[in-house]
């Protein structure tokens, strides 16, 4: 792997996490996040080790930015960058793969988030699930179950879409990236 191409490529996957993200919440897109396309790319194509630190420098200077709420999630962008590096050093990452991972991510990434939310900040996170949170919490269920809720519907939606846009985006991708990349399934693209 061409070390300053995964440094440069891992910068552009936090750009793009840090840009949808931010567009998908100011416009209050229902259900999507978009925060995290850049480290399931970025995993999809450098691997986990880089997945993993596109994650987790995401979420710190994301909380540096604008909400320092954002960091303690870092855990979960980076769980989220080691599976899919892993799976995409294993298995071509075609669309079926990719659909089957953004399922698994949508229970994990919402197993990891929701401890966070509640041991750290009560549930409430200043995010559009709170009002499901406060309803569910309000209709009598667990402060875990009102706020795991919530974001395992958002994620079913985010991280199966964010997968399969990943999928279709790799092939599309200049043969050099991929000779490039060190994605065992891309070898001998491009040289």
């Amino acid at each position: 792997m061409n070390r300053n191409f995964a440094l440069t490529f891992s910068a552009l996957c936090v750009v793009v996490n840090l840009v949808l993200g931010t567009l998908v919440q100011a416009l209050s897109v229902p259900l999507i996040f978009l925060d995290t396309l850049g480290t399931i790319l970025g995993a999809a194509l450098l691997g986990p080790i880089h997945g993993v630190l596109i994650g987790l420098i995401t979420n710190v200077v994301q909380g540096m930015l604008t909400n320092p709420r954002d960091i303690p999630f870092a855990l979960v962008n980076m769980a989220i960058g080691l599976v899919v590096g892993l799976v995409a050093r294993r298995s071509r990452f075609t669309v079926p793969v990719a659909f089957a991972t953004g399922l698994a991510l949508a229970v994990i990434a919402p197993l990891i988030g929701t401890p966070i939310a509640v041991w750290i900040y009560g549930g409430l996170t200043g995010g559009g699930t709170d009002l499901i949170f406060l309803w569910l919490l309000k209709t009598g269920s667990s402060i875990f179950t009102a706020a795991f809720i919530p974001r395992i519907t958002g994620n079913l939606v985010d991280k199966v879409a964010c997968c399969v846009l990943v999928a279709l985006i790799l092939p599309k991708l200049p043969a050099r990236i991929h000779a490039m990349s060190g994605n065992p399934f891309f070898r001998g693209k491009g040289e």
